[in-house]
């Protein structure tokens, strides 16, 4: 019987259950949509009910077939959103969706009463970025609009530890969590803002996401991680598996540069420019940036596609042209006349009659948005650089305009593209794998592909 951990990687659209041999290869994977449900304001959430039911469920079901030896169970989920708990351990609240707005008084106040925006945004490494995505903000929105409710809270627990929670009963925190953009961690003195203990908030100290913990399932004994946060997750295999100083440029729809070793301070103007910072498993500083890449790149694709009258998916097909890109080099920008401020700008006033082909159009696109993305790589590289590698994963690693050009800006790097489906889940997989004895993790497989200027 094949051995096996189960990671539940919950995103805001699909959930998965993945299951991971002691080679970390995916051996079972199902996906699930759930029907959302309301909170108490008539806001769209999570239906955590359902949720926490079909992991147990398949948990179940796993401990009683013959297929699997269930030994280790760990969770990714988004971040941005919290659980409270009442005496008894018991749900108060449903799992309130990040981008419910809340008063913006909430915000200034805390602000006012810490140096400014800009110096508590600065210590927090969290941009200020409204409704409920600093998940701190959560905390005193219940305290202030919902007094009954918050009255009853003891235990406070994100997401992820929620899940974990569900099955084991602890109550933790752990780095991934607490330390992106939730306004909660002081990154000057790695420990909770000061606002926490000044508000009367009791929060666990964060534990490091190797620790598990022992639950019962169906007579069997079952070791649980504390989950993790998914963007710290798809960081892990690169941890694990490279010898080498690395960025990792994560890219979709976000495209999110990670740096972890980088361990200057951010500035404030790194925050205006979409920088933070959040922890990684280890509670050490990981300084990202990030980019609306993807949506930039569909919108225009679409836009292109309607002028040249070509299909949508063109773009898959066109090829790097090093004589083309030499000649459009020359050029003034055309889609981005003024940075990535200017996207609706350009949408409105660009004039593609200047150029003679769909190539040449999507060429000068892509040349463009690599020349963004480079700015948004340089925010989180530091004046004592000692990053080796660069690494390219999700949708942009397939496109070879985007990694020719970046290689050949980049050259005193080795760029690599990374093809590892699944990131966040191996990671919550591989948080846990030393703790419950599978070190031999050498030959991870990150499925690397070298590419010269």
């Amino acid at each position: 019987m094949k051995k096996v951990i189960a990671v539940f990687d919950i995103g805001k659209t699909n959930k998965k259950l993945l299951l991971f041999d002691e080679n970390m290869q995916v051996v079972f994977q199902q996906e699930q949509k759930f029907p959302v449900i309301s909170d108490e304001d008539g806001f769209e959430c999570d239906d955590i009910d359902l949720i926490t039911a079909w992991i147990e469920q398949e948990l179940s079901a796993l401990v009683a077939g013959n297929n699997y030896g269930l030994i280790a169970a760990n969770f990714s989920t988004y971040g941005a959103s919290l659980m409270f708990l009442d005496k008894d351990g018991e749900r108060l609240t449903p799992v309130y969706n990040y981008l419910k707005q809340v008063p913006e008084a909430i915000a200034e106040d805390l602000f006012s009463r810490y140096g400014g925006k800009d110096e508590f945004c600065r210590r927090t490494a969290s941009p200020a970025l409204g409704l409920l995505l600093n998940s701190g903000i959560q905390i005193l929105w219940l305290k202030l609009e919902k007094a009954d409710v918050f009255d009853k809270a003891r235990s406070i627990l994100h997401f992820p530890q929620y899940l974990s929670y569900s099955l084991c009963g602890k109550v933790v925190s752990e780095p991934t969590s607490i330390g992106c953009h939730t306004f909660m961690w002081d990154y000057d003195n790695m420990a909770y803002h000061p606002w926490i203990k000044d508000q009367n908030i009791e929060l666990p100290q964060p534990v490091t996401n190797d620790v598990v913990f022992e639950s019962e399932i169906r007579g069997k004994k079952v070791l649980v991680g504390t989950g993790i946060h998914d963007s710290s997750a798809s960081l892990v295999p690169y941890l694990k598996g490279s010898d080498e100083p690395f960025i990792l440029l994560s890219t979709g729809t976000w495209c999110i540069t990670m740096n972890p070793f980088n361990s200057e301070p951010l500035t404030a103007d790194q925050l205006e420019q979409d920088c933070l910072c959040f922890l990684s498993p280890d509670k050490q500083q990981v300084k990202s940036s990030r980019l609306f890449m993807g949506h930039f790149h569909e919108v225009w694709a679409e836009k292109l596609a309607r002028h040249f009258q070509v299909e949508t998916g063109r773009f898959k097909t066109v090829s790097y042209d090093e004589g083309l890109v030499n000649s459009l080099a020359q050029q003034p920008s055309v889609f981005f006349p003024n940075g990535k401020e200017s996207f609706e700008e350009g949408l409105k006033s660009v004039d593609l009659s200047v150029f003679t082909s769909y190539e040449e159009a999507y060429t000068k696109l892509v040349m463009e948005l690599t020349e963004l993305c480079i700015r948004s790589i340089q925010l989180v590289i530091p004046q004592k650089d000692v990053t080796q590698n660069l690494y390219i994963s999700g949708g942009f690693a397939r496109n070879e305009i985007f990694i020719r050009l970046l290689a050949k800006h980049f050259s005193d790097k080795k760029v690599y593209t990374s093809e590892i489906d699944n990131a966040s889940a191996l990671g919550a997989a591989l948080v846990i794998a030393g703790t419950i004895g599978r070190k031999n993790l050498s030959q991870l497989d990150l499925g690397l592909k070298r590419w010269s200027e």
